[in-house]
């Protein structure tokens, strides 16, 4: 159950949107989702930075800054994830930059006009993040993820994610190394009550090890139900404003987790089109 405080954000703003907002001929929201990937690739000429900050309780963070280029079209798109986090250790409490992400992706069926569409990325993950604080995996790892989306009907949308990561030679605060693997799945659904203002539903699993010894590994999982908003200012000049908020929930082993997350995405075109 959501808490209290929750349920009376997400209803109040979506009250006064709804009464505020009058944008039926405006750009709509699309490849906006927090902890999900929609399945859109950037339109020929256009950038987008996507800026996104996670607290979780207790105190620990993480901030991300990422930026998504076509190359040069809509098929091919190159991006790359900047992130700096917070994290409470057995050796105390460090922040620092974790691990960068360079990912491609391909548009192999649809786009944001049509009904479905697919996008599998593949990323390259750098060790930049400090192993012996906790900042990072320790070594260089893969990560390959497919990215669906769905037209359910008009103003539905679902998001379906499925993927995995492999991480050669991780390694740990005390200096154990081993090669650790993850898998991750996600669904989620996108109410779009105008085209600049959407109530959206994630739900996320993870199933990820972590390095206990020389070779050595343990597994968690954990899941997360995510309510949240989002809603675009549409400038003139083309360029589109998306803020947004969310609350992950854990459920199952992950019932104590709790995070708030804000989101921040500038989008505008850079080149014009051929």
């Amino acid at each position: 159950m959501l808490p209290a405080t929750v349920v009376r954000f997400l209803v109040t703003f979506v009250l006064l949107s709804g009464a505020a907002i009058a944008a039926e001929e405006q750009p709509p929201i699309q490849d906006n989702s927090f902890l999900m990937e929609e399945a859109y690739n950037q339109e020929e000429g256009v950038v987008q930075h996507i800026n996104a900050f996670q607290r979780m309780r207790g105190g620990e963070w993480i901030a991300s800054f990422t930026q998504e280029w076509p190359v040069p079209r809509q098929a091919h798109q190159f991006s790359y994830t900047i992130p700096y986090r917070r994290v409470d250790s057995d050796f105390g409490d460090r922040s620092g930059l974790g691990d960068i992400a360079l990912n491609y992706r391909y548009q192999l069926a649809g786009s944001g006009d049509t009904r479905f569409a697919c996008t599998p990325r593949l990323s390259l993950l750098l060790p930049t993040g400090e192993d012996e604080h906790g900042l990072g995996a320790g070594g260089a790892g893969v990560q390959l993820n497919v990215a669906t989306s769905t037209v359910l009907s008009k103003g539905l949308v679902a998001h379906t994610n499925l993927g995995g990561t492999y991480t050669d030679s991780a390694t740990n605060e005390r200096g154990d190394e081993a090669s650790i693997g993850a898998l991750n799945a996600g669904q989620s659904f996108i109410w779009e009550m105008t085209p600049v203002f959407n109530v959206m539903l994630e739900t996320v699993w993870l199933r990820e090890e972590t390095v206990v010894g020389p070779d050595r590994t343990e597994h968690e999982n954990s899941f997360f139900v995510s309510p949240g908003i989002r809603w675009a200012h549409n400038l003139s000049t083309g360029l589109q404003i998306v803020p947004g908020i969310a609350f992950p929930l854990g459920l199952g082993s992950s019932r104590h987790e709790r995070s708030v997350l804000l989101y921040l995405s500038f989008e505008h075109p850079m080149w014009r089109p051929r």
